[in-house]
């Protein structure tokens, strides 16, 4: 079996090293010809993908595979939204043209917006940001496709090695909607929840990816900060906008067991 990763970053580099060591061939992509031997040194078959409005630039190979997964964030922050779904519409093409059946699309749990109440799959999404309502957007795009199978894999947010979430909010005072409950999963049960996807066949879905465990932002945040040794963070006492994320897919399509399902448990070492 040969899998691609359009988008090797923090979770696409940590889930190929866990395929290669299945023994299943990986190719991944990268933006710039720079970043190409960081994958090679990982056993990563390395190649510079590039679909932009106005172009495209792949190797044909990259696209030789039994199962793609897309994990490419729409990157709202740095003025590129409008490219986003012109990028989702030409990776499209190219999994028509190279006939590829399985799809994995790497999206998040906002595109729900803070409705107040708890949600999964069968709650209709409304999200309440830019890049919930793209993302919304561009798994929209992937289901219509009738050639292939996409299962859409939200996931809350993300926590592990090189993201301990104690350093998010460290130092920091005033932070309001201390309440809130926190909707988080470790890099640990995103490569596991996206094994299982692929070991059951499991295509054409839309599974919610998150912990189990919802403690309020105060109570989290402060004590991962004191478990790092940094400053603890002050919170407003108060609960404004908030959800909390459950799942069906997680139990009773996939029968999933968290690595990691109380946070009390975690030590986020790196």
């Amino acid at each position: 079996m040969i899998v691609s990763i359009l988008g090797c970053g923090w979770y696409g580099k940590a889930f190929a090293k866990t395929l290669l060591a299945q023994g299943v061939s990986v190719n991944g992509s990268v933006t710039s010809a720079e970043k190409l031997n960081s994958l090679g040194e990982l056993g990563i078959t390395p190649y510079v993908v590039s679909f932009k409005s106005a172009s495209k630039d792949y190797d044909p190979e990259f696209f030789k595979c039994d199962i793609l997964i897309i994990s490419i964030p729409p990157k709202t922050r740095q003025g590129e939204a409008s490219d986003y779904l012109p990028k989702i519409n030409g990776i499209i093409e190219a999994i028509l043209k190279y006939q590829i059946k399985r799809v994995i699309y790497i999206s998040s749990t906002a595109v729900y917006g803070d409705i107040n109440s708890e949600v999964d799959e069968f709650t209709v999404p409304l999200p309440d940001t830019e890049a919930g309502k793209i993302l919304l957007a561009a798994e929209r795009h992937l289901q219509h496709q009738t050639s292939f199978k996409t299962t859409i894999l939200r996931f809350s947010g993300l926590v592990g090695p090189g993201r301990h979430p104690g350093r998010f909010f460290a130092g920091k005072a005033d932070i309001p909607n201390g309440k809130a409950p926190v909707n988080l999963i470790h890099l640990d049960d995103c490569i596991g929840i996206t094994l299982e996807i692929i070991n059951k066949n499991a295509f054409g879905l839309v599974v919610n990816a998150s912990s189990p465990d919802h403690p309020t932002k105060a109570e989290f945040y402060s004590e991962s900060a004191r478990k790092a040794g940094l400053i603890i963070p002050q919170f407003r006492d108060e609960l404004t906008g908030w959800k909390i994320i459950g799942s069906r897919a997680i139990n009773d399509v996939l029968g999933y067991k968290f690595k990691v399902s109380s946070w009390k448990d975690c030590s986020f070492d790196d």
